[in-house]
């Protein structure tokens, strides 16, 4: 598959105190040149590498240690060609700049022999595993080895092939090193894209060894990267080992939900099981990445799922059809004398686009405007409200970040709430365009930045004329602010939108432009963006209403105060889970490899996720549950198929329908006004349940941030390797099983 050019070019990673970081004012446009390639005139970038030459006028050149995404290593020598003029023996086109007016020749007979050489080399101490090799079906040394691999081979040492003692990196990537080739694509995935130096070499010629030098786990959120790096078996998916071939397996091209950036992501399955989760290409998003989360939570869709419908009697739950269950909660609805806004629907961060239209309508036709979010301020209007797209989207968009100059962050921590969006700001941190400063609590970061506060008073002082960072703002050509959706949940939430609103509004002139959008908020649920977009949002006056029917659409992360002791509660979802245990009927719901539904990420793009495998038990789509409660509550919503509500989708937001699409902000400056009105508004409600003092990280263990997450057996590992402090220290002694989350 054929990769576009980076955009600018990674240096080599040190640690963040010590990064070499290139300095230029603006970006440098290449000049065109031309060579030939097999015949073939071809025109490219100068500066260009020969191996992307040789891919832009259709040449295939095998390699091993070439990433397009990656620095230079020259290892392999897998790349040969033949280059005139040049020196006459062939040379590594990885290694080698494109120069004009030169000639390639990439499957000549030379050029054939050499490759077969350096095969017969590699594969002289390559372990004859492939049988239980997990690799197997979509190894590139196998792929190579049977152009250029021989049936024999010449070499036969006393002593043996090479062997190396395998390295223990963690619950995630499991280690066969004998298999290793020595093309350090991991080693400089870990340093430059992750920014973890744990990763080296020790050793040179046939002793050299990839490990971490002292013996320790890889502890990076984007380490399952490494495993599809990795171009033989060496690296591979220690939860996946053993369970299937490629070939067994049916591929679906989805979106990842698990966070806000919207991951393009691939998923293999087999019958009805999801046996694995990989990135799939989207230079707009995720590259061609995704955070272990993604990657390795897939198996806890096989755990504590919500198969049959419940309902409560006494102190436990009996299974129930559909019809039964469905006329519990109207039985409910009634004996809880819920009118108007008592009655309230909670949506959590899985509820897809379809279903949140839908219960809107609902509970609109039943006299409600009581929709809240699972949020500990949910059940109030946001601060930044909803009425301006601009006011809650990430406006320079994922992508545009490296285009940024200087960055403030404001009560977030992008990486863990934004994986991907953290590696786009490293690569332009050590591009050398990009100085940081960041207010909130301190993280372990993979750049560098200055640590300005934690506070209101901080931000204040930020904003405040003469200050360093405003003078650096004030003066950037495309300055950035990040405020992360957790500072809407803070009591100072209201006053930090303000004083932001204010600053942008005043240096208008660089923050709003036609080619940039420098106000950004960092949204940490796959759900927010859609919610504020359809305007899932209570009015005033139903936030100060107290319901006594509650429905929680995938809602589990709220907080207890928010669910009154005598309120009648409806769960709607797929797991088990918190939510579960305060229900009193269960209605199971499909997850989101079960169903085709909409998501809009943070920046606003619409994308379409698809069904991989079919929802277990008598799950249904939840759009569809909500839709045939409509029916026995007696407010029956119109639309009766996919096609139907999609045209309802579009009433409401025709953003919701225009897929792979990031629609230009427009009226920002209009937005930004109404941001300080809004702030000003919300500063006179009083708010319950906000966080106060300074600001904190809103996630606090990575590995376990939703119902699947927290269900993955895979996760549970992840948490007890690299958050002792989730658990007591004689159970970590004792090795006992993880606590099950019911």
């Amino acid at each position: 598959m054929l990769r576009s050019r980076p955009s600018s070019s990674l240096r080599r990673a040190l640690p963040v105190s010590q990064a070499q970081r290139s300095f230029a004012s603006s970006p440098r446009r290449a000049a065109l040149i031309t060579l030939e390639v097999d015949g073939k005139s071809v025109s490219i970038e100068q500066g260009s590498a020969l191996i992307q030459a040789c891919e832009k006028a259709g040449a295939t050149v095998p390699r091993f240690c070439y990433h397009d995404r990656l620095n230079i290593a020259g290892n392999c020598r897998m790349c040969l060609v033949e280059v005139t003029p040049g020196p006459p023996k062939p040379q590594a086109s990885c290694a080698m700049p494109a120069m004009p007016g030169q000639k390639v020749k990439t499957n000549s007979p030379l050029i054939h022999k050499a490759r077969e050489g350096v095969m017969e080399f590699m594969l002289s101490n390559h372990p004859l595993d492939c049988p239980v090799c997990d690799q197997g079906g979509e190894c590139d040394l196998q792929d190579q080895s049977m152009r250029y691999g021989s049936d024999r081979g010449r070499y036969h040492e006393i002593t043996g092939k090479r062997a190396t003692e395998d390295k223990d990196f963690g619950p995630l990537v499991k280690t066969v090193m004998t298999r290793c080739i020595h093309c350090t694509r991991c080693v400089r995935f870990a340093n430059e894209i992750a920014g973890v130096q744990e990763l080296g070499t020790s050793g040179r010629g046939n002793d050299m060894q990839i490990g971490t030098y002292i013996e320790k786990t890889l502890n990076s959120e984007m380490s399952g990267n490494i495993i599809d790096l990795c171009p033989v078996g060496a690296l591979t998916s220690k939860p996946y080992a053993f369970e299937a071939r490629p070939w067994e397996l049916k591929n679906t091209e989805s979106i990842d939900v698990l966070d806000a950036v919207g991951s393009n992501i691939r998923i293999d399955s087999r019958g009805v099981v999801v046996m694995r989760v990989q990135p799939r290409l989207n230079e707009n998003v995720n590259e061609e990445w995704i955070n272990d989360k993604t990657r390795f939570a897939c198996d806890g869709l096989r755990t504590q799922r919500l198969t049959t419908p419940l309902v409560r009697e006494g102190d436990r739950f009996v299974p129930a059809t559909w019809p039964e269950a469905l006329a519990a909660v109207k039985a409910g609805l009634d004996a809880s004398g819920a009118k108007g806004d008592e009655i309230q629907a909670m949506a959590g961060s899985l509820a897809d686009s379809e279903s949140l239209v839908a219960l809107k309508d609902l509970m609109n036709k039943l006299g409600s405007d009581n929709t809240a979010l699972d949020s500990p301020l949910g059940a109030y209007p946001p601060s930044h409200g909803v009425d301006f797209r601009s006011n809650y989207s990430f406006n320079t968009t994922i992508a545009g970040v490296e285009d940024a100059d200087r960055l403030i962050l404001i009560g977030t921590n992008p990486r863990h709430e934004a994986a991907i969006l953290n590696a786009r700001l490293r690569k332009a941190y050590l591009a050398g365009e990009l100085d940081i400063a960041m207010i909130g609590e301190k993280f372990d970061s993979t750049f560098g930045y200055d640590h300005l506060g934690a506070d209101l008073k901080s931000v204040k002082d930020l904003f405040a004329s003469g200050s360093k960072w405003a003078k650096e703002l004030e003066g950037a050509k495309r300055p950035m602010i990040v405020v992360g959706s957790a500072v809407a949940d803070h009591a100072d939430g209201p006053a930090v939108m303000a004083e932001v609103a204010k600053f942008v509004e005043k240096n208008n002139k660089t923050f709003v432009t036609e080619e940039w959008t420098g106000y950004n908020v960092l949204q940490r649920s796959a759900s927010r963006t859609a919610a504020y977009d359809i305007g899932f949002t209570p009015s005033a006056k139903a936030a100060q209403t107290t319901p006594k029917f509650v429905y929680l659409l995938n809602a589990d992360d709220f907080t207890p105060s928010q669910i009154p002791r005598n309120a009648f509660v409806v769960y709607q979802g797929h797991h088990g889970d918190v939510g579960a245990q305060y229900a009193d009927v269960c209605l199971p719901g499909a997850a989101y490899t079960e169903k085709s539904t909409t998501w809009v990420n943070t920046e606003g793009r619409t994308q379409l996720g698809r069904a991989a495998v079919p929802p277990p038990g008598a799950s249904r789509e939840d759009w569809k549950i909500v839709r045939a409660l409509s029916e026995v509550l007696g407010a029956k919503l119109e639309y009766d198929d996919t096609a139907g509500i999609r045209d309802r989708m579009w009433d409401v937001s025709p953003t919701l329908a225009k897929y792979d699409i990031v629609e230009k902000p427009s009226a920002v400056l209009v937005g930004i006004k109404a941001l300080q009105a809004e702030a000003a508004k919300a500063a006179k409600v009083e708010m319950i349940g906000g966080a106060t003092g300074a600001f904190k990280k809103p996630i606090h263990n990575f590995y376990k941030t939703d119902p699947i997450s927290r269900n993955s057996v895979t996760m549970n590992k992840c948490t007890r390797a690299f958050h002792e402090d989730f658990y007591p220290e004689s159970e970590r002694e004792q090795n006992l099983p993880l606590a099950s989350h019911a």
